[in-house]
């Protein structure tokens, strides 16, 4: 049975001499995986709608296993995250998280939506790194322990300031913050732009302007919770990792 679907390729395995395995995050389907024969050779019809950050139509024959894909049209190709390594270092740490913690053939349009209006946004030369917090604070949602940013974990109340807490999974307030002695000390305005990240719909992504220090506090809040609740590897981190390093040692010099 013929299949059509929109998405966006988010994985590539090569098969043999010269097919791909395309894992696809669809409109439709949520996670979907097709074989695309032949997309490895220079002169495949395949071979320029099988990469990474593809966004296109696909047409594919559906099995029990894996479908096989016949007609592949690009809607958007986001060239310039392809053509960035920074741009490509971010978008592919994105892509492959949400990998990671979604199932296949699990629907989800806000997930598909938010994907694509990052990527767009990415592309388009918004900041990565913010746009990438965005996408950690989303992905929380998906893991089973997302933090409480809006109320102290404790008692409840909502007044700033706030710290951060690993160990109570959220933020605790001035009053109740004793109970962890390891608590984060952040700025309000990190605690702000996660609550803000947390609700923020997806086709309302716009220019945010954010001081170093804290875009500093955001990534070491959301890279500690990660490790201490979510657990995922990615290998698209350690390549982010090196690209953010050259890049600051290259602003230094």
């Amino acid at each position: 049975m013929l299949q059509k679907i929109e998405g966006i390729v988010i994985r590539t395995t090569n098969y043999g001499e010269s097919n791909k395995i395309l894992t696809v995050y669809s409109r439709e389907f949520g996670k979907v995986a097709l074989m695309a024969r032949g997309a490895k050779k220079p002169k495949s019809r395949f071979a320029s709608s099988s990469q990474l950050f593809i966004y296109g139509s696909f047409v594919y024959h559906q099995s029990k296993g894996i479908g096989t894909l016949n007609q592949a049209d690009i809607l958007d190709s986001f060239r310039e995250i392809r053509s960035d390594l920074m741009l490509t270092a971010y978008g592919a740490y994105m892509v492959e998280l949400l990998d990671k913690l979604i199932d296949d053939r699990e629907k989800n349009p806000y997930l598909f939506e938010l994907i694509y209006q990052l990527l767009h946004h990415l592309n388009e030369g918004e900041d990565g790194e913010i746009l990438l917090r965005i996408f950690e604070t989303k992905m929380l949602a998906y893991t089973g322990s997302m933090p409480v940013l809006h109320e102290c974990t404790n008692c409840g109340r909502f007044d700033l300031p706030f710290v951060f807490s690993l160990r109570q999974g959220g933020v605790l307030c001035s009053q109740c913050m004793h109970i962890d002695d390891y608590h984060l000390k952040v700025s309000s305005a990190t605690i702000k732009l996660l609550q803000l990240f947390q609700q923020l719909n997806p086709t309302r992504i716009g220019h945010i302007s954010v001081k170093t220090e804290t875009k500093q506090q955001l990534k070491k809040v959301l890279e500690m919770y990660y490790q201490e609740h979510v657990g995922v590897y990615l290998k698209s981190k350690r390549f982010l990792d090196q690209m953010e390093k050259f890049t600051d040692q290259h602003i230094d010099t």
